[in-house]
This record gives C-alpha cells, structure tokens and sequence, in this order.
C-alpha cells in the first residue's frame, strides 16, 4: 500500500492510500472538515448526542472524526480500529494527534476489532473504512450489524460511510441489514449531498441507525450547517425509496462499488 501525504496551499494535508484520498487534516483547525461525507457524520452526532461520547471508528486513517470529537466534545473516550500499522505511524509523526486526546488506536480490521468489545460499551460506533476505494463487503453484513448494535448502549447510534452508484441498489442492501439488526424499535436515516439523493452521480451516503426514533428535523437542521447542499431520508420516505431489498450476509457479501474515477472524491 502507497501511503502520500498531500498538503494543500490552505495549511490542511490529505492523506492518500494508494491514490485515494482517505482524510483530510488541518492541525490548526481540527473543526475543518473537507470531505462532505465527514460533515454528514458530523451532523448526525451533533444531532442524537450530547456532551462527551464514547465512541468507536472502524477505520483511522488521518483520524479527521477522532480529531473532530476530541475539539467538540473534550474528555471523549474513543477507540480506533486500523489494522495498517504503517499508516498510523506515518500519520502519527507528520499529523500529531493533540495534547490531552483519549484516542487509542488499536491495530485490529473492523471485524475482528468489533467482535473483541464488550457490549453496551459505545454511545456511538462509526465505520468507515476503505481498501482499495471501497468498503469490504464483512463490514456491510447483517451479521456484522448486529455485533455493531451488541456494542452499542441503549440508544447508542451507528454510522456507516457507503459509498454507491446511481440507484442506490447498493446501500439499499445495507439499510435492510441495518433495519434487521436494529428489530422492530430500530429506525434508519440516510444523509447525502442532493444529486447522490437524487441519483445523478455516485457518491458516498451516510446511513445512521440506532434502537428507538432518529430526530430527522435536528439532523436536517444540522446538515444545513455545513456547506455541502444535501439532504437527509428518512421514516416513510426512506422506505419508498430503498425498500424490498434483502439485506447482506456472510455467505452472499459484496464490496461498495467502485467509484468511477478519483475525480468522483470531493475535497474541499
């Protein structure tokens, strides 16, 4: 794996994996955050928690969200699942994480790193997490979701970065196994930039789900916030869109697809 790090006339760096960009990173501005998909996290735990969380990322990278919370939200535990050693060193020593972070950073896959957590351990579990540009098909399964949701507390939420096509077909796979793994009391929003919602060119969607109700017009109001017009689904609506799909399983899993060009990444 080619590990580059790209700093821009702004002050920020990007971090490339085999050249896709992963992250972006301001050391001067960790509340800066580029990519419209990291905002659409954002929104979202801005949206259904309050104060200090205890939260894990599947997937480190530049640790741009870990960095985010850490600003935010002070005295937040948070554990990241990066199995490449090589990158988080290389991250480590050019991009330093600040003083007084409670960032750990353990070298496991998302998988084997979830299944080794005790339950009821996380407010909030985000994955996101990539090789080779798209996200593999065990982190996408119904039964990865449900160990996700044994981890999480009561109305704990989960986050999941999918990135897909026109059509959705894709993450539509993905919210039937969040909505499995959830059960009944579960509920599932998708936020995206309007033409990926509208299904004009691929990109990435953020899909949270937790156990009892999503409030759709805080995480609407909060993705107002951020620059990136875009829109949030959710409830009835959600369902028209995505519904009758079956969800993802180990024995019949697939990757994200993938994006047709690099230029498809948006960094700004």
């Amino acid at each position: 794996m080619s590990i580059e790090l790209r700093p821009d006339e702004h002050g920020g760096v990007t971090v490339m994996l085999d050249g896709h960009p992963q992250s972006y990173v301001d050391l001067d501005d960790p509340e800066a955050l580029h990519f419209e998909y990291v905002q659409h996290l954002a929104a979202v735990i801005d949206a259904s928690t309050d104060g200090p969380v205890a939260i894990t990322h599947v997937g480190g990278a530049g640790l741009s969200l870990p960095r985010w919370i850490h600003a935010t939200r002070p005295g937040s535990p948070q554990i990241v699942l990066e199995p490449d050693e090589r990158l988080t060193a290389t991250v480590r020593e050019a991009l330093p994480l600040p003083r007084g972070h409670r960032i750990r950073v353990r070298p496991l896959d998302g998988r084997a790193g979830v299944a080794g957590l005790k339950g009821g351990s996380a407010d909030v579990l985000v994955v996101d997490a990539f090789a080779d540009g798209r996200v593999p098909a065990e982190l996408q399964t119904v039964e990865f979701l449900q160990d996700v949701v044994r981890v999480l507390r009561p109305g704990g939420l989960m986050l999941l970065n999918i990135p897909d096509e026109p059509g959705l077909r894709h993450v539509a796979r993905v919210v039937a196994g969040m909505s499995d793994a959830l059960g009944a009391d579960g509920d599932v929003a998708m936020v995206a930039m309007n033409d990926v919602l509208k299904g004009r060119r691929y990109g990435n969607t953020v899909l949270a789900g937790r156990r009892g109700p999503l409030d759709l017009d805080e995480i609407s109001r909060q993705v107002r916030r951020w620059p990136f017009p875009s829109g949030v689904l959710g409830g009835r609506a959600l369902r028209r869109r995505l519904g009758g799909a079956t969800s993802l399983t180990d024995g019949a899993g697939a990757e994200s697809p993938p994006a047709p060009d690099p230029g498809s990444w948006r960094v700004r």
